[in-house]
């Protein structure tokens, strides 16, 4: 027994001493870059020789939520690497804070920061950020959450130069015309412009920023953000609206985008005309995309105005597009709410090649308003919601059966043409039978379709590839 255990202590004395013999390169660029700087110093009690070697990692992220500026101060002055790429910070709104955020900013910049990333929750003190900040020739990256919806200020004088910034992210800011103009006037090679909630923006004129390829806009009730949006030489839209509100002038050049109603109120059912009228419309811009993406409180917005007949255009409806999509992904709930709305998006897009169903609930709109709309005005709703051909479907994803999923593949190629692939990913958190039950229909014109069913627990990102 003491032989048993004084070889499992040689063994601990060899695992520490390997891992206080790993190369400080590794340490700093594969480890400690990748954690908060306060548990980064702490690592300096697990080895002598490891002491000061976070002082020189490139990445430095500061809550100051869990420290003192005393602390930070402190941090910043042992700090010795000659150049940080990455710097995070976030301010918790108390006053004393505020003397040291100019100071705190200055040190990154300083530094030619490549990836600056400010996180600012001032709810008490208004803080402008300092006329030096709009000046620099290193960062690349740059994000700015303000959170309680302050304004982002420019002095008349006040001259921007972010000469190397490639991407923008602007959360719960506000910013007038003149400020945005002023802004893009100053990022010569931006590539990437991401808005989350924010708010005064009117017109987002992209005219002038000939490298930008990526617009992200997420959009509410309280942030409302830009009503135009002007962007001729973007590629990837990613739009999260509560209204629809947004009108689309000009995105001509784009390959890819993805449009989704990301937040809705109890006026939803009210709302619901407008909804739809504008959500046509948007698609009507989109009708040259070939690669697309939508929500399902989108296509359960489609399935309504299919339900309901079209609008007529003398009263400010809009016709639904034939689109050129080629690769098309939903992300839904597989329920009746949505089939009447894919039923006519896949009649409508005749040179779809490949599907791709993410079955996940997200940002999704109660089942209940869409029933109670068409039970106020008169419609069946035993009856409406069944597809063409008179399946019955689910009314919520808790309810989702293998025979669904087998009706949902038989739906896609009844009203496809050119279809090659088509996934299926299920939230196997709502799956009461086993993928391998579900009986996937042939048919003679889709003998060639290659159907795949999947189940996991965490969805695919926009980004992956067939």
């Amino acid at each position: 027994m003491s032989q048993m255990k004084m070889g499992d202590n040689r063994k601990i004395e060899g695992a520490v001493d390997s891992i206080s013999n790993l190369p400080d390169e590794i340490l700093q660029q594969h480890i400690l870059c990748f954690i908060p700087t306060k548990i980064s110093i702490s690592t300096s009690l697990l080895s002598r020789r490891w002491r000061h070697v976070w002082c020189e990692v490139h990445s430095i992220s500061l809550d100051v939520d869990t420290l003192t500026a005393a602390s930070v101060n402190e941090t910043l002055n042992r700090y010795a690497a000659p150049k940080t790429k990455n710097f995070h910070l976030r301010i918790k709104p108390i006053t004393e804070n505020k003397p040291y955020i100019d100071r705190w900013i200055k040190w990154a910049m300083s530094h030619n920061v490549e990836s600056l990333s400010l996180d600012l929750c001032f709810s008490h003190f208004k803080y402008e950020l300092p006329d030096f900040f709009f000046n620099s020739s290193s960062v690349k990256q740059l994000k700015i959450n303000l959170q309680f919806y302050h304004m982002i200020v420019l002095q008349p004088e006040c001259t921007i130069s972010w000469t190397s910034l490639q991407k923008l992210s602007l959360t719960s800011c506000s910013l007038s015309n003149e400020s945005m103009a002023k802004i893009l006037s100053g990022c010569p090679v931006l590539e990437n412009l991401t808005f989350d909630y924010w708010n005064e923006l009117n017109v987002l004129d992209l005219s002038k920023s000939l490298r930008l390829r990526t617009l992200e806009l997420q959009r509410d009730e309280w942030y409302q953000g830009p009503r135009q949006i002007v962007a001729p030489h973007i590629h990837c839209l990613r739009l999260h609206d509560s209204g629809l509100s947004c009108t689309l002038v000009d995105v001509s050049s784009l390959a890819e985008a993805n449009l989704e109603i990301s937040c809705v109120s109890d006026r939803y059912t009210d709302r619901i005309y407008d909804l739809e009228t504008m959500g046509l419309k948007m698609l009507e811009k989109l009708h040259n995309v070939e690669k697309l993406t939508f929500g399902g409180n989108f296509i359960q917005l489609l399935s309504l105005a299919e339900i309901r007949g079209p609008v007529p255009i003398l009263w400010g409806g809009a016709p639904f597009p034939i689109l050129k999509v080629k690769a098309l992904t939903l992300d839904i709930n597989i329920c009746q709410y949505v089939i009447p709305g894919i039923e006519r998006l896949l009649q409508n897009s005749p040179d779809l090649e490949k599907l791709k169903v993410r079955g996940r609930t997200r940002f999704q709109v109660p089942e209940e308003f869409a029933g109670n709309y068409l039970k106020l005005r008169g419609f069946n709703v035993n009856k409406c919601w069944r597809s063409k051909d008179g399946v019955s479907w689910n009314k919520c994803c808790e309810d989702l059966k293998s025979e669904h999923v087998s009706s949902l593949v038989e739906l896609v190629l009844k009203n496809t043409e050119k279809l090659d692939k088509m996934v299926v990913l299920l939230d196997e958190r709502y799956l009461n039978f086993k993928i391998e039950d579900v009986v996937v229909p042939t048919l003679p014109r889709n003998k060639s379709v290659n159907v795949v069913l999947s189940n996991t627990k965490l969805m695919g990102s926009d980004s992956e590839e067939w």
